[in-house]
């Protein structure tokens, strides 16, 4: 990784936004909030440029948080009372009105509609659902309506949050099938080093999502008023990448960010670039919108044939199960160095299936029975950073 040259990204960038029709823009909490509540401000200046796209003929999807930020500064209590999950909840559900309020009066003064829409990881964990919500979207986007996406933290709880809004633009990215994901935040992008270290360090230009340099420049910080730092953007931008979609980190609180990012001529921020395999819609929504509900312990064998994918796998190569999965979970596929190497979706649940592997190993009838199709597996050497989400 290096700090790329202006050709770099100036020949990137033209490529890329010709054929960039849609896009998810992921505005961060430090970009519309402060210590004092949200920034109004701010709003108006990013619904102005989100209008001026949308006129020019692009479908901007915004995934915007703000809400516990805008909700805090309401509600009494400080310290280890603001850290508890209900109390964001309650900020959220408060602060929630006020950030969709000032979204739409800053639209509408640009004669555009907005739609609210609220997710929680278990929304696109569920197919069904899954894919209603893409199609509302893609609805909303076609009739000229700027969808504003956030988590719903009033009901979201640990196991059903996506963790921070960075993980979520990537799923919404993924959802609409964006050409580019753009992340606002209040840093210029990526870094060699970090820059509160060492404040000459260069701006990283260009560079492959899937760079192990680039994920060791983002390191683990994270923000002030948000709950995620460079290294959650990073992990987004994998995530898009895995669908075949770039993502572009630029400093949200400049003026005229989002013209700079969409002038072809123009340099900013860092483009992280997809490259590779690019997964099925499917196989994605697999590898990133759910959660493992278990794991399974797999042989040498079962290891090589998954990684390799095309191949499904059969109860002889299972050597233990963990967790209390069901039909059609997500699981974990781990080597015999307990490593995962694979997510799939299982045709047994936990209790069957540790029956079928005792079975096969008393040569069962069995033993010839898919444990998980392989157009359900998705070896991690095709989608990485599955760690991360």
């Amino acid at each position: 990784m290096n700090a790329g040259t202006h050709d770099d990204q100036h020949a990137h960038k033209a490529r890329l936004l010709r054929r960039a029709k849609r896009a998810v823009v992921k505005i961060g909490s430090n970009v519309l909030a402060g210590t004092s509540g949200l920034r109004r401000e701010r709003v108006r200046a990013l619904a102005g440029e989100i209008a001026a796209l949308a006129a020019a003929g692009r479908q901007i999807v915004v995934v915007s948080s703000g809400a516990v930020a805008a909700g805090a500064v309401r509600l009494a209590g400080s310290g280890r009372s603001r850290s508890r999950i209900e109390w964001r909840q309650a900020a959220a559900a408060v602060g929630q009105i006020g950030l969709m309020a000032a979204y739409e009066r800053a639209f509408a003064a640009h004669d555009r509609h907005v739609a609210q829409v609220l997710l929680t990881h278990a929304d696109l964990a569920d197919r069904r659902r899954y894919l209603n919500a893409r199609h509302t979207l893609r609805a909303l986007l076609d009739l000229g309506i700027v969808p504003i996406v956030n988590e719903n933290d009033t009901v979201a709880v640990e196991e059903l949050a996506f963790g921070d809004n960075d993980n979520l633009s990537a799923l919404t990215a993924s959802l609409v099938e964006a050409d580019l994901l753009v992340i606002l935040s209040d840093v210029a992008g990526l870094h060699t080093r970090d820059p509160r270290l060492d404040p000459d360090a260069p701006l990283v230009r260009v560079a492959r999502a899937q760079d192990e340099s680039v994920a060791r420049a983002a390191g683990p910080a994270k923000s002030g008023v948000g709950t995620g730092g460079m290294a959650s953007k990073l992990a987004a931008a994998r995530k898009a990448a895995a669908a075949g979609i770039p993502t572009l980190i630029a400093d949200g609180t400049r003026e005229g960010v989002l013209a700079a990012i969409f002038d072809p001529a123009a340099e900013t921020g860092t483009l992280l670039l997809a490259d590779g395999d690019r997964l099925a819609h499917r196989k994605h929504w697999i590898a990133y919108a759910l959660k493992p509900a278990g794991d399974l312990h797999l042989d040498a064998g079962a290891e090589r044939a998954l990684a390799k994918g095309g191949r499904s796998l059969l109860p002889s190569g299972v050597r233990g199960v963990v967790g209390g999965f069901g039909v059609g979970d997500c699981v974990r596929c781990l080597g015999p160095d307990g490593r995962e190497f694979a997510r799939g979706l299982v045709n047994y649940g936990a209790v069957e299936l540790e029956k079928v592997e005792i079975g096969t190993r008393r040569h069962s009838r069995r033993g010839d029975e898919l444990v998980a199709d392989h157009v359900h597996v998705v070896p991690v050497h095709l989608a990485r950073g599955l760690a991360d989400g």
